[in-house]
């Protein structure tokens, strides 16, 4: 199964309110014992999210230019947002 692609599988939910996430949305979503889960409720039903641990975000930014300090984040950051109004102030 392609990372992009979509499925439809379907569980049940037991008398405590629980059930369990199939194989393939386990393996798709690359879920581990004890991950969590978000749940968000919309008008056509619900969304289930992975929460993604942040300790498994280490690394997935690249960057291969020089070290930049937080005050040069800051400047490019204000830049780009005066970049991006019509009248510039």
């Amino acid at each position: 199964m392609g990372s992009w692609e979509s499925f439809m599988l379907e569980s049940s939910v037991n008398y405590r309110g629980q059930t369990t996430v199939p194989d393939a949305v386990r393996d798709a979503l690359g879920l581990q014992t004890g991950d969590k889960v978000r749940y968000v409720v919309i008008d056509e039903g619900f969304l289930m999210m992975y929460v993604r641990p942040t300790s498994r975000l280490s690394g997935s930014l690249k960057y291969d230019g020089p070290p930049v300090g937080v005050k040069d984040m800051d400047d490019a950051i204000a830049e780009g947002a005066i970049g991006d109004c019509p009248g510039k102030f």
